[in-house]
């Protein structure tokens, strides 16, 4: 189910379109023991989780960094040394975390070790580990834009296997049905929920529509954004004349992918990218790509280790 370095999570019955629970409850638990593996040991310390969760008590402060709250300023301090402080925060132990899971159809697709729906699959899985245990609780709204699923927020490590599984069984939705990332998002705001932590996974592909529900959350809730990508949304291959099909509005349409294009297209994707990332820092919410080229593992570790440094 997953590659020797962590580049690709592999769920064959899935891709044939016939779940068959004994083959997928081996390659989830494979996938859990390669996180665990992999992450173990790695990141655990003061704080557990892909970024330190919202805190209830006061802590010492320390000199602002671009991209901290302003919510946080610490006034006194900042007024007394004429530098900008922040006031750090002490995580709770008790943390509820909540997964936004996009699977449209756009995340049925795939050019390199995997397809990014099982890329998202793994993502949940990392969140699900480094958030797991104190009695941290875990739930999920998953969404294909013809249908939601919601799984309550759960501890046990047999609660957060079931979390995966729904993610990994949820139906591909029909061709030419949009993927409403907006709506699933605004579904955590009913009912009202203690201070925790919201991880939105998704391609984030096309329109912004989603920034007034997620600034809503962020106004609580400590916010994380992972985008999933695949080389071809970022840049077209060298191969003439191709049919191509849009897997969310069911157009097809035929091209000629010569070096203009290329570039236009390459243009086209590293501005809505940008956009993507500057949506999610006005909410407040930094940003962890993964790449079904990479070794989306090394990459969370990274991502975890740079945010924990930035923080001390």
């Amino acid at each position: 189910m997953t590659r020797s370095e962590g580049r690709a999570v592999d769920l064959p019955s899935l891709q044939r379109g016939q779940i068959r629970d004994p083959e997928l409850s081996a390659a989830l638990r494979k996938l859990e023991l390669t996180v665990r593996r992999k992450l173990d040991g790695v990141l655990h310390g003061d704080y557990q989780g892909l970024i330190p969760g919202p805190g209830s008590e006061p802590g010492e402060s320390r000199v602002y960094q671009p991209g901290d709250d302003v919510r946080r300023m610490d006034w006194s301090v900042t007024a007394r040394t004429t530098t900008p402080h922040v006031r750090q925060m002490i995580a709770d132990r008790e943390l509820e975390t909540w997964l936004v899971v996009d699977v449209s159809a756009s995340l049925d697709f795939g050019t390199a070790g995997c397809e990014k729906r099982d890329l998202a699959v793994a993502a949940a899985a990392a969140v699900a580990f480094l958030n797991s245990g104190g009695g941290n609780r875990l739930g999920a709204v998953i969404t294909n834009g013809d249908a939601t699923k919601r799984v309550p927020a759960l501890s046990g490590r047999l609660h957060e296997q079931e979390i995966l599984r729904t993610i990994a069984t949820m139906p591909k939705a029909p061709v030419g049905v949009r993927g409403d990332l907006a709506a699933a998002i605004d579904a955590l705001r009913r009912p009202e929920r203690r201070r925790g932590m919201a991880v939105v996974i998704s391609d984030f592909l096309g329109p912004i529509t989603w920034m007034k529900p997620l600034r809503a959350i962020a106004g609580r809730h400590e916010v994380l954004g992972i985008e999933v990508l695949d080389p071809r949304d970022v840049e077209l291959p060298d191969v003439g004349e191709v049919i191509l099909q849009d897997t969310e509005s069911g157009v097809t349409r035929e091209f000629t992918i010569d070096a203009q294009l290329r570039e236009d297209f390459a243009k086209a994707a590293g501005a809505h990218r940008a956009e993507v990332a500057r949506t999610l820092r006005r909410c407040g919410a930094p940003l962890l790509t993964l790449r079904t080229d990479r070794d989306w593992i090394a990459d969370v570790v990274r991502f975890v280790a740079n945010r924990r440094l930035a923080l001390r």
